[in-house]
């Protein structure tokens, strides 16, 4: 079975229990490997650390000569034993707190972005040793999860970070937690890795990756230690809190720390129902759709293929496969359905990503996220009582005022090889023409200009509004579409901005004693502006617009 075949065989009504396993299945198989921690600009320092001078760490004679001894023998006899390997991985923890107390927000290590030259690491191991070690401690935390994870040994993350009976998690993780929250903009190196490093030993106590532990070593089944969930809560919120304060900002470079510790949260169903709970899936479309602007700025003025571009592009496919991994959470979760329903935004954001193609591995995460979304249902968990129905009929309308059906229609003419996004495109293709059909041309001009995806077409016509005009009244008699549409006066998107300019005049046309809800609403004020705007459509339909809301009889008036 291919990917996409399991996710139809899934989406079949009343198999629930059938169709989770079949998602499950298809998420682990898809998952990429636990994320990779970039390399420390000052790496080529770290065989030449120092440990007796450093007394403000103040580490014992014995755990000097342990950080020695694993320094010099390889990683597996270091970690064979399990008492061995949590007694070297509290002492990193320990080296991590007593640096991160002792060190300076604004030392030389923590403002290095790009790795220096050997000569240059030494220099500043010098200058700065207390920022070296903390880069050292957490790259060697790293080292020993990663191994762990992936090697062959019967010693576990769970064996070494959780103790016990009970597999409580171990105190000390605490000192990861405080790199990131130390004032300032921080270490990026740092803050990558202390995240990184917790959320992969947290997401072991999660519930639904018990079975993950699971190892064959040397034939034989190796089951993993019992592990405390309820002991890893407080720390998942916490670095959950972290990661959506580095998502509501503004600076790609900042999301950028984020991103690997996210992933791997995304392994746990646990972790992605906090993270949602936290309202991850509204910052991260708005990260989404932010990025996918910018990099369709960049694309247009020809600088794509720039290191920038590219690294722009990792970024958001990386955020992309974050969002479409929360889609797995959409059949059994009201409450996430609503979220990924708001505003339209996470929908917009993907269609958006499908319209700029920055390249095809975004492309095929946001198809499948799409596709994820058309599909689901609300059958297992419907919501409150007197709660709206939100399932994929909904996302459909949301994806066809956001125009997705012409850039499906667009990708259906693309030779792709890749099996799962042929299949995705004809998927969606058919379910969106299929709800296009059965929706009137008023409803689909209402979902566009809910979504503020407004775009020239047949509803933006002199037609359209003869017919349509007393539509703008709604059922209350509110004008509550008219309100959106003076509201999208103010959007960034000069074609939004024209086409609203255009639209309201046109109901002032049409709509008996228009001109006077039009004022009272506010409309003339925020159109009056654009008249001198730069872009010149925009300040021509500005123009037509206050003309329209000033002169009684329009139709007499010539325009250029």
């Amino acid at each position: 079975l291919t990917a996409s075949s399991i996710l139809q065989l899934a989406t079949k009504p009343k198999l629930y229990t059938f169709k989770a396993l079949l998602l499950h299945k298809l998420q682990y198989e898809t998952m990429p490997p636990p994320p990779a921690l970039p390399a420390s600009p000052v790496a080529p320092a770290f065989p030449h650390i120092q440990w007796d001078p450093l007394g403000s760490l103040r580490l014992t004679a014995q755990e000097t000569a342990l950080l020695r001894m694993a320094e010099t023998n390889p990683i597996e006899y270091t970690l064979a034993d399990s008492r061995d390997a949590s007694m070297y991985a509290r002492v990193l923890l320990k080296v991590v707190a007593e640096a991160s107390a002792a060190a300076s927000a604004s030392g030389e290590v923590a403002q290095l972005t790009d790795a220096v030259s050997d000569e240059a690491a030494m220099t500043i191991l010098d200058a700065d040793p207390i920022g070296v070690v903390t880069h050292y401690a957490i790259y060697k935390l790293h080292s020993i999860i990663e191994y762990l994870m992936n090697g062959s040994s019967a010693v576990t993350v769970a064996s070494v970070f959780y103790v016990g009976k009970e597999g409580i998690l171990v105190d000390q993780w605490k000192a990861l937690l405080r790199v990131l929250n130390k004032g300032g903009k921080g270490d990026a190196f740092a803050q990558t890795g202390a995240s990184l490093c917790l959320a992969l030993i947290l997401v072991t106590a999660c519930p639904s990756q018990q079975s993950a532990g699971t190892k064959v070593v040397d034939g034989q089944t190796v089951k993993a230690r019992p592990t405390s969930y309820s002991s890893a809560v407080e720390p998942l919120e916490a670095l959950t809190a972290w990661i959506i304060s580095q998502l509501k900002s503004s600076t790609g470079s900042t999301v950028a720390l984020s991103i690997p510790a996210m992933t791997a949260l995304m392994t746990a169903t646990e972790s992605r129902l906090l993270f949602a709970a936290s309202g991850g899936i509204k910052y991260l479309s708005r990260q989404l759709r932010s990025g996918g602007r910018k990099q369709s700025a960049k694309k247009d003025a020809g600088a794509a293929s720039s290191k920038t571009g590219s690294a722009s592009v990792q970024q958001l496919y990386e955020l992309t496969f974050c969002l479409w991994t929360m889609t797995y959470e959409l059949e059994g979760s009201y409450n996430i359905r609503t979220d990924f329903a708001k505003d339209g935004l996470a929908v917009g954001a993907l269609t958006d990503l499908i319209t700029i193609a920055p390249r095809e591995k975004v492309v095929r995460v946001s198809l499948s996220a799409l596709r994820n979304l058309a599909t689901c249902t609300s059958d297992v968990d419907a919501g409150p009582a007197g709660s709206p129905r939100i399932d994929g009929q909904v996302f459909l309308t949301d994806m066809i005022a956001c125009r997705l059906m012409k850039q499906i229609d667009n990708l259906r003419q693309r030779q792709f090889t890749d099996p799962d996004v042929i299949d995705d495109v004809e998927v969606l293709h058919r379910l969106l023409h299929e709800n296009y059909k059965e929706m009137s041309r008023w409803e689909v001009y209402k979902n566009e200009v809910e979504s503020g995806h407004l775009q020239w077409g047949t509803c933006h016509t002199e037609a359209f509004f003869k017919e349509n005009a007393r539509m703008m009244e709604g059922t209350d008699g509110d004008f509550r579409l008219l309100k959106v549409l003076i509201a999208l006066l103010s959007s960034k998107d000069e074609e939004v901005a024209s086409i609203a300019c255009h639209d309201i005049g046109e109901f002032v046309r049409y709509y008996l004693n228009g001109r006077a809800i039009a004022k009272r609403l506010g409309a003339k004020e925020l159109v009056m502006p654009l008249i001198e705007h730069d872009n010149v459509d925009l300040q021509r339909h500005a123009l037509q617009c206050v003309s329209k809301i000033m002169v009684q009889h329009w139709e007499f008036v010539k325009t250029g």
